[in-house]
């Protein structure tokens, strides 16, 4: 039986949309399992920020800030249609499980609840906060 051992967040600039008082990025959640695969649970996640004024968005964006809104956008989602908040957060975390399972991996939404989730910054927005 295989077994997910971590969640793993990706977060990566998007270039196109982003300049010094603007920020997109994107975020890819993955589940990484005890083989070493890793396989995709959500991959068309992200946010944007940004700024009025002159001043540089950078000034006032930490990793931590990155970090933090990473973990946020890749859920559990806010409850919707009368939902509690524990409600929406089993219903993510069933979701979650089904895309595992279309993949053959069974997993306990509960346990994939409970998992360390890492957040791995990209490159070009390691770049783009220390203005490299």
């Amino acid at each position: 039986m295989t077994v997910v051992n971590r969640l793993v967040t990706h977060a990566e600039l998007d270039e196109a949309h982003t300049a010094a008082r603007q920020l997109s990025v994107s975020a890819r959640l993955e589940a990484v399992l005890a083989d070493g695969r890793a396989l995709v649970l959500l991959a068309d996640r992200g946010w944007s920020s940004s700024l009025i004024g002159a001043a540089d968005l950078r000034d006032g964006t930490s990793v931590e800030d990155i970090v933090d809104t990473a973990r946020t956008v890749v859920g559990p989602d806010e409850p919707i249609d009368g939902q509690s908040q524990e409600q929406a957060a089993a219903a993510h975390w069933s979701a979650l499980a089904d895309i595992l399972a279309r993949q053959g991996v069974d997993a306990d939404p509960r346990e994939l609840a409970r998992l360390p989730h890492d957040v791995v910054l990209g490159a070009r927005l390691r770049d783009w906060l220390t203005g490299s």
